[in-house]
């Protein structure tokens, strides 16, 4: 059994110690731990920017989502560590007007949160056995495509988000045609990125369960 092929379990009403098992985090202490402190500190943040900036607290809202949708799909705590330390520190930066600061930074904000954001979904979508993964090289090349396909349809959401808040919230949010085809671009790359780890993951765990225990 591999972290990116889990049985289907079947339709329960759980109990409240279950409902709090589905969002604890299993795994390595230093990821378990990252990914606590990140959820910690975006509740925190949210709270403190509540009666500051609307547009924050849209922002933060929709980071502790992703966070709550990774711990609910079962994604590897490494994952949900790199996932909330990602989302949190480009929250942060648009809070602080940091891409308007540097420039380059938007770039790489679109590389890193569409990658891990495509990574939560594909290993949702296995969790539920919406995509399957076979094994060897051409289930690895699968991988990728669907992860560069999750990734892009998120850009593509993103960039729709971008234009609302132009639109209809602040004027400050940067849009415009090389602006929107640059973040898709950047948030392609992150989906391949994503999609290798996620295969080369997937594979050695595959070859684990071959060699089976050590002794």
């Amino acid at each position: 059994m591999t972290d990116l092929d889990v049985p289907v379990s079947h339709a329960v009403v759980p109990s409240r110690r279950e409902g709090l098992r589905l969002l604890a985090v299993t795994g390595p202490r230093w990821a378990r731990s990252v990914a606590d402190v990140a959820a910690a500190l975006t509740v925190l943040s949210l709270v403190a920017l509540a009666f500051v900036d609307g547009v924050a607290v849209a922002v933060f809202a929709l980071v502790l989502l992703a966070l709550v949708v990774a711990r609910l799909v079962a994604a590897s705590a490494p994952l949900q560590a790199v996932t909330g330390a990602v989302l949190l520190l480009v929250a942060w930066a648009a809070v602080l007007s940091g891409y308007e600061r540097v420039p380059w930074l938007d770039v790489v904000a679109h590389v890193g949160a569409t990658g891990v954001l495509a990574a939560v979904a594909v290993v949702g979508m296995t969790r539920a056995r919406l995509v399957q993964v076979p094994a060897g090289p051409r289930g690895t090349v699968g991988l990728v495509m669907v992860t560069v396909a999750a990734g892009l349809a998120l850009a593509v959401l993103w960039e729709l988000g971008e234009w609302y808040g132009h639109t209809y919230v602040d004027d400050g949010v940067g849009v415009g045609y090389d602006d929107t085809v640059g973040d898709l671009a950047a948030g392609g790359a992150g989906s391949v990125l994503a999609g290798l780890v996620l295969g080369r993951g997937a594979g050695r765990e595959r070859s684990t369960a071959l060699r089976g225990p050590s002794r």
